[in-house]
């Protein structure tokens, strides 16, 4: 308990960090740019291909369950709605994304640790914490663009699988989308989306800039920071929910 309650020290001490002396702007916006094209664009294959191949699975699951005559048809756009927007799109992307965005980072920094080129910044006198993670951060704020995407192909997906795969027709499945839709769950899947990119940012980061060692532990740190970036999405998660939809 100890030790997680020295982590957590850190990490607040290398947020206050990451915005003090920051580097001028021309040179930022190059490492924005970089992050932007190597965190989110590098992402989007990824995302799309599992968002859309699970709406559909979660659309013909829904239909599969539908054994009742009386129930509704067009229960399967709605599960399906529901399904994509409050809970895959925002957080089950987000895990996935800690294995792939927070791996990256947390490899690209420790590697840099290993090969003493943060050590190197530091002594040309360069905020290295300011340097490394501040353009993630920022890049990470176009993350909602990512979760959108995905809450619209993975409906997409759920629609093809639901007409195509002859579990429903166009009407009614649409029909079902647009059933009891509250706007509020797309503002509180897109607050949870900027936290989430909060998180993936700043944890890989934390693991990658203070881990100890050579090629072996960066390895090692990448694994670690997986873990602990998943726990901290789900944690969150619970929090937020509990926080904006709960009455």
């Amino acid at each position: 308990m100890l030790k997680i309650l020295t982590h957590i020290g850190k990490y607040f001490l290398m947020l206050k960090e990451v915005f003090n002396k920051p580097l001028k702007w021309s040179a930022m916006k190059v490492l924005i740019f970089k992050e932007i094209d190597d965190l989110i664009i590098g992402s989007l294959g990824i995302v799309g291909f599992i968002s859309f191949f699970v709406g559909g699975v979660v659309s013909i699951q829904t239909a599969l369950n539908l054994t009742n005559p009386l129930i509704p048809r067009d229960l399967i756009g709605f599960a399906t709605r529901q399904s994509v927007i409050l809970e895959f799109a925002p957080t089950f992307i987000s895990v996935i994304m800690a294995g792939k965005v927070g791996s990256f980072i947390t490899s690209s920094i420790g590697t840099m640790r290993v090969t003493e080129q943060i050590d190197a910044l530091e002594v040309m006198g360069v905020n290295s914490l300011n340097y490394l993670v501040f353009p993630k951060i920022i890049a990470m704020l176009f993350y909602p663009f990512l979760i959108g995407l995905s809450m619209f192909l993975g409906i997409l997906g759920g629609w093809m699988a639901g007409v195509y795969g002859g579990f429903s027709n166009s009407e009614d499945f649409i029909r079902g989308i647009q059933t009891n839709f509250i706007p509020f769950h797309i503002t509180y899947a897109f607050i949870k989306t900027l936290v989430f990119a909060f998180l993936l940012a700043t944890i890989p980061s934390y693991h990658g800039f203070y881990m100890k060692g050579g090629a072996l532990e960066v390895g090692k740190a990448s694994t670690v920071s997986f873990v602990w970036t998943s726990v901290a999405i789900i944690l969150f998660n619970y929090i937020l929910t509990q926080l904006l939809l709960s009455k």
